[in-house]
């Protein structure tokens, strides 16, 4: 397994983590997932140890705390070999304090995780999302004090805007608190919107990407393909409306490819699409998850080879779309490059 480091941070983290959003899981959205209990969840940890791959991501709001509780249960006695990665901020109950990144918010949500997760730090905290009605010297403040009380080891955020990271960073930096070293973004073959402005950003400023839904949402199985339906199994029948869109033309375009490089390398779409995020700048690792040992195994499988610079500029192509404004003049017109050298 390759290590790169999360961000500027001085934090290894392997170039796939595990996403335990199945531990657990419950309700429509995350029932879909799958609701592994905490011997399946050791199974599935043990071969993830096996394979070098030591981050294990999770949320408080994943099943209203069970996937928490389950990972807890699955690393006891082997804590000191993982990297727990939770977030918090979205919404646990209908309360005004079950909810943002409050300072109050957040001292409680931490110290519920923990309770959950049986230990007494968390590797990476990420905020699930922007609270726009805290202050962001409030929220900086508290990780701070979280920080120093050796309950937290590093920060970062999720599905975050630019001005929102760009600013909290500016506000850290002003008051000495913790900076952001990690995003946790949504990034794929299919929904590449991160590289217009968050990718920049983090090069710029030291943010490592934490990918989640690598696959587009389900849709970068190989399962789904043109003229054909959507298999009856396919968890995309029960969970759609809750991910990122993607128009399906532009889907079947990206498949198309993808079945071509399939067909060269003898690897399976889902393996090409994780490899090919492997390449992009920024990227510190991508989220896999799985309900069972054989999607695990598969996945893991993503790892070890490489695509070539041909079959990356294909891929690349079939995946292109027009960039939103303000940002595809600098991808269109010569003097706009010329002062802004493209990322990617």
């Amino acid at each position: 397994m390759d290590y790169r480091r999360l961000g500027a941070s001085g934090l290894k983290v392997p170039a796939l983590s595990f996403g335990a959003g199945t531990f657990g899981g419950s309700g429509p959205l995350f029932g879909a997932w799958g609701n592994s209990d905490a011997q399946e969840a050791r199974r599935l940890i043990d071969i993830c140890l096996e394979a070098g791959v030591n981050l294990f991501d999770t949320a408080d709001v994943y099943s209203n705390g069970a996937s928490e509780q389950v990972l807890g249960e699955a690393i006891q006695g082997r804590r000191d070999d993982v990297l727990i990665s939770t977030k918090t901020s979205l919404p646990m109950g209908d309360g005004p304090k079950d909810y943002g990144s409050s300072r109050s918010r957040l001292i409680r949500a931490v110290e519920d995780a923990l309770k959950r997760l049986g230990t007494d730090y968390i590797d990476l905290l990420q905020l699930h999302a922007f609270d726009a009605s805290t202050p962001i010297e409030e929220v900086l403040s508290a990780l701070d004090d979280l920080v120093r009380a050796g309950k937290l080891r590093y920060v970062g955020v999720s599905n975050f805007s630019g001005w929102q990271v760009m600013k909290s960073l500016a506000e850290a930096d002003r008051h000495g608190y913790p900076r952001y070293v990690a995003h946790q973004v949504y990034y794929s073959l299919v929904g590449r919107d991160y590289e217009w402005e968050l990718m920049p950003l983090g090069l710029d400023q030291g943010v490592g990407a934490l990918v989640w839904s690598p696959l587009g949402w389900g849709r970068l199985t190989g399962k789904i393909r043109r003229g054909q339906p959507v298999p009856e199994k396919s968890r995309l029948h029960d969970t759609a409306s809750f991910g990122p869109p993607v128009e399906d033309e532009h889907l079947y375009r990206v498949v198309d490819a993808l079945d071509a490089v399939a067909q060269e390398t003898g690897k399976t779409v889902p393996q090409i699409a994780i490899n090919w995020l492997l390449q992009r700048p920024t990227v510190s690792s991508v989220i896999i998850g799985a309900r069972n040992e054989e999607q695990l195994r598969q996945n893991l499988g993503a790892v070890g080879w490489a695509l070539t610079s041909d079959q990356i500029v294909r891929l690349d192509a079939a995946s292109k779309v027009t960039a939103p404004y303000p940002y595809f003049p600098y991808h269109r017109q010569e003097g706009f490059a010329r002062l802004n050298p493209p990322a990617v």
